[in-house]
Parts: C-alpha cells; structure tokens; sequence
C-alpha cells in the first residue's frame, strides 16, 4: 500500500528494476513486473483506508473463508473482507495473535508470484515473539506441512522456523525482541520483505536519491550482503545481494555502507 503510486513506481523502478503494468483490480492499483514475471503489486489505498504504508504477504488459500474462519478461531484479526475483486478472486486482510498483518488470497496465481522463484521476492520474514508458537498458528491456518501436492515443508533451522516449498526456503520466522502493541514499525511483530538485486551499492545509492532511506548498515552471512531501507512513504523492505567466490565474507560481517538509521 503506498500514498502515490507514480512515485512508488519511480522509486522501486529505480532500486528494484520494476517495470510496471495496469492491474486488473482498478486505477488506483499496479503490477511490478521483472523479467516478463508479475512479482509484486502496489496499490495508493493508504490514504483512502488510513492503513500503513507497508509491504504486505499474500497466502493463496483454497477457501478464503475457511481460513479466515481459523484466523479468528485462533483469535487472529480479520481486519478487511473477505472482499470479491473483478476478475475472479477473493482476498481479506488479516491479522496473527500477535498483530503482525498479512493477506489471505482464494484465486487465479500466476507461477511467477512465488516468493523465492526467479525474479520474485527473494524471501518473507516474520518477526515475531515466539517462532515456534507462530509455526503453529501458521501452519492450522494456511495447512503447511499437510503433505498435499505443492504443500510447504516447515523445519527448525538456527533457532529459526523455516518454511520451503519445493525445496527452496521461501520464509523463516525468526523470534527476536519484538513488543505486541508497539507504536514503531520496526519494534512490533510484522512480516518483512527481501527483494533481491545484483549488486547492492547501485540499488542503495538510487533509492536515497529518491527520498528513501537506510535503517541499518549492510551486514553479510557470508552467503548474502543485506540492507534495511524505508522507502519515502516509510515502507520498512530489504535489499539483499548473493555474495559468491572471493566475495563471501565471514558469518556476522558488518559492512558501512549506508547510514544507521532510525526507525521514524
């Protein structure tokens, strides 16, 4: 959800390489595409619904109503819907126990749309108080780990929750010092979002040129180079880069690109 959606489209074009196209669901909504794949969407509701401007997870449902159903059986929110879009397709917009949002999608899904599958967001984090808690909550509502054809696996990994589909990680659920009702974004439980780039300097150095901003210095696991931005509505995502050969550096290793930012 952004304020403007011609600046939104400049902004990510810039630091992710989007290009853009209409969406189906009205002139106020976009479809980010990379690579002739459909990857992401946008749409300037922010100010008309007084929500956050924020990156939000969509899980494809079989029954948008029966998951929205155990999402309040589990004293979960349902916040908006389920809502009918033109087209085909339902949707509602959802929240776990402890408040971390996300959407519900029951209709068409385009093969590109999966995290973690080409030129799609690399991966989705949940950060939360209780990794282990959230696994569960998560897997009764959207049935990870049922053993059904194209079903999630979800393994323990590090302390963290991890869920792959077709092998691939595709989130982790990270438990961390996190506060339930927190007024920042960047201290209450939420799902955050990694967009992959080629090289992490350029991408960076485009989006402070266009309003956003750094939260964090560029920090590496040694297999990926990361940073936190807000782009200039505020949207908390993260840009992360494959690090290969010589360029691998040691687990922990903490870069100064960027500035350290506070959360705002």
């Amino acid at each position: 959800m952004a304020r403007d959606l011609e600046a939104a489209q400049r902004f990510y074009g810039a630091v992710v390489g989007w290009t853009f196209r209409p969406a189906r669901f009205g002139s106020a909504f976009s479809m980010a595409v990379q690579d002739d794949v459909p990857v992401a969407g946008i749409g300037a509701l922010a100010s008309d619904l007084a929500v956050a401007v924020a990156w939000t997870p969509y899980f494809a449902v079989d029954d948008v109503d029966v998951a929205a159903a155990r999402i309040r059986e589990r004293v979960g929110t349902v916040a908006v819907g389920p809502v009918s879009f033109p087209g085909g397709g339902r949707a509602a917009l959802v929240a776990d126990p402890d408040g971390a949002v996300f959407g519900i999608w029951q209709g068409p899904v385009s093969s590109g749309w999966r995290v973690g599958l080409g030129p799609a967001p690399a991966w989705l984090e949940l950060r939360t108080r209780n990794a282990f808690d959230a696994a569960l909550f998560y897997g009764e509502v959207l049935e990870w780990a049922t053993g059904r054809a194209g079903c999630c696996e979800v393994s323990y990994e590090e302390e963290q929750v991890v869920l792959r589909q077709g092998g691939e990680p595709v989130a982790r659920l990270d438990s961390g010092p996190v506060e339930v009702g927190a007024y920042t974004p960047h201290t209450r439980p939420r799902w955050h979002v990694h967009f992959r780039v080629p090289e992490l300097e350029p991408a960076v150095e485009a989006a402070l040129e266009l309003g956003g901003r750094t939260v964090s210095v560029v920090t590496s696991d040694g297999r990926e180079r990361s940073i936190m931005l807000r782009d200039p509505d505020g949207a908390l995502f993260t840009l992360t880069e494959r690090v290969t050969g010589s360029e691998t550096g040691e687990t922990g290793e903490t870069g100064e690109t960027g500035e350290a930012g506070g959360t705002g």
